[in-house]
């Protein structure tokens, strides 16, 4: 089945999330230009990209002689894709890119990864790279690089993870020693290195973190440097090879197409990188890469739910099994209420996903002008990359339950959905790691101020519920939902100083609460506003959003016990205790 981006949907959720952000545009919600380019970005995405899905999934990445090949026809779509000028809609127009919204960016994001997961992970890491180097580069390297990575006709790379170092980022042991020219040079290993090597461009740029002879221990000692596979000439061209090699690549269960290399840096005396920022302080400059690439994980989370529901769909429409309720038989399955509660849960799902990630989006686009909405996005950011992502690999699951046993069989699809979707949750910091951000970083924000303010815009759209006589129905499972939220919220920040034990242990329920009430409470407003709008889909969208108040924002008081209530049993010393 062919993958078609649903823009009315996008377009809507957009509207819904900028303005309860605040973030109105110049060029407006609804205006010519932000339509013109989600519509052209669709037709790209569903003509050109979403045909290379299964080829990628089937032939993979290969790498011989030392240098990686990408399955059959990306190279002619990612240079078609480059030249359409999509690598730098959000990049600043100083180095030749649109400087455009995220909100805008992220929908294109939303795409890209809808049509092939595996093909829309190489532009994810090109753009955070711009971010940080935009933020932290010298003016040296941003002259001589900037303008090749916004074009997209150099790539990126985050090369952060060793086989000792995967979260604990402080245990990595990548050396860079100073020259004295103003270069390094940097010897080790880094492992699961998305696009690492390809033959997308004609040269990759490596922000690579390692640790200088007499940085102090831990993250504090942690340094950014770039590293490219080629060292540009006098003309900025690709010149002499750089000592930073990919030595495998790694055998996975999904996004066979995307290459995920195992990289060596110095077999030949040492690569040659360039310090980004200042010395022992490359995390700070990583973090400004990696809080852009997590909420790009999460709009690939909402992508792979979206492909997979549409697939769903589109089979139960079809396929005929048994009875139906109404006596018809054979009738399609999407005639059966269970088959109907799985399909609905899937599109709940991705639309509340797809409007957190979008809020997020929304809430950068307002940093500039708004000193509260970097502390949004900052709280926003670990919501929308668990959440979403949670929620893809449960929507592929439930596609593939939907497809009966022809989900299980590899030439339907459904099955390369859930493959490639249980990646999201891991990498670029695990769901756990979110959980944790959100509870001890993000909770205590501005004095804990920006949660409030947070969770005071939700309760102002479930008093909009209340005082409609249409909507009003909805209002008792969100209110329930919010004041499990507003509870939790409350006593995380109490044990947070005082038992930090049991505020970690509640931190993944407590994540999942905040999610699943935020989604829930923007289902309602798009719902609020398609009745006040008399919106042609009205009927379909206050359904949806009551399907979900009923269906899934009624868990919120079971996660909310789970937060709090359950963090004794997590932390019980007589379970799984530590062999010796």
């Amino acid at each position: 089945m062919t993958f078609r981006p649903p823009l009315d949907d996008m377009l809507f959720c957009l509207r819904q999330t900028r303005a309860l952000a605040g973030a109105q545009h110049a060029d407006g919600d609804d205006s010519d230009i932000t339509q013109a380019v989600l519509a052209e970005a669709a037709r790209f995405a569903q003509e050109v990209i979403a045909p290379l899905n299964r080829v990628g999934d089937i032939h993979g990445a290969t790498l011989a002689n030392g240098a990686v090949t990408t399955p059959p026809g990306w190279r002619d779509a990612y240079r078609a894709w480059t030249e359409a000028g999509w690598n730098g809609l959000a990049a600043p127009e100083a180095w030749g890119g649109q400087g455009l919204p995220h909100t805008l960016n992220a929908a294109c994001i939303e795409m890209w990864n809808g049509a092939s997961l595996a093909f829309g992970l190489a532009p994810i890491l090109t753009m955070g790279a711009i971010e940080a180097l935009t933020a932290h580069g010298s003016d040296v390297l941003k002259q001589a690089y900037l303008p090749k990575l916004v074009s997209g006709a150099w790539t990126g790379t985050m090369l952060l993870t060793e086989p000792q170092a995967g979260s604990d980022v402080g245990a990595l042991r990548t050396r860079a020693e100073r020259v004295g020219d103003g270069s390094y040079r940097l010897t080790g290993q880094k492992i699961f290195i998305t696009y690492g090597d390809h033959d997308l461009t004609d040269n990759i740029v490596h922000l690579v973190l390692a640790r200088l002879p007499d940085a102090p221990p831990g993250t504090r000692g942690i340094s950014l440097f770039l590293v490219p596979k080629f060292l540009p000439d006098a003309d900025g061209r690709p010149g002499a090879r750089n000592d930073i090699h990919v030595h495998s690549l790694e055998h996975k269960l999904g996004i066979h197409g995307s290459p995920t290399c195992t990289m060596v840096l110095g077999d030949n005396g040492g690569a040659t990188g360039f310090l980004i920022g200042k010395e022992h302080r490359g995390m700070a400059c990583m973090f400004t890469m990696m809080n852009q690439a997590r909420l790009a994980v999460g709009l690939q989370g909402v992508a792979i739910a979206e492909r997979a529901t549409q697939q769903a769909l589109a089979f139960a429409r079809e396929r005929k099994q048994g009875r139906a309720p109404d006596g018809t038989m054979p009738s399609p399955i999407i005639a059966h209420p269970d088959v109907r509660r799985m399909l609905l849960t899937m599109q709940a799902f991705t639309r509340a996903a797809r409007a957190i990630c979008y809020a997020t989006a929304a809430a950068l686009d307002r940093t500039t002008t708004d000193p509260d909405a970097d502390a949004l996005a900052s709280l926003l950011t670990p919501v929308a990359k668990a959440f979403a992502t949670d929620i893809g690999v449960e929507v592929a699951s439930l596609g593939i339950q939907v497809h009966g046993g022809m989900g299980f069989i590899e030439e339907t699809g459904a099955a390369q959905h859930l493959r490639d979707a249980r990646i999201l949750p891991i990498y670029e910091g695990t769901n756990g790691i979110q959980a944790i951000d959100l509870v001890t970083r993000k909770l205590p924000l501005n004095d804990g101020t920006a949660v409030v303010a947070y969770l005071d815009m939700l309760d102002g759209i479930v008093a909009s519920l209340k005082a409609d006589t249409a909507l009003a129905a909805l209002a008792p499972p969100l209110t329930e939902a919010m004041t499990a939220l507003r509870q939790a919220t409350e006593q995380m920040a109490r044990r947070l100083p005082n038992d930090p034990s049991a505020a970690l242990a509640g931190a993944t329920p407590y994540l999942r609460l905040f999610g699943i009430t935020a989604g829930g409470c923007y289902l309602a407003h798009e719902a609020l506003t398609a009745s006040r709008e008399a919106d042609t889909r009205a009927a379909e969208r206050i359904g949806l959003a009551t399907f979900y108040a009923y269906n899934i924002a009624v868990q919120a008081d079971g996660l909310g016990q789970a937060a709090l209530d359950g963090a004794a049993s997590v932390n019980d010393p007589h379970l799984l205790p530590r062999t010796e």
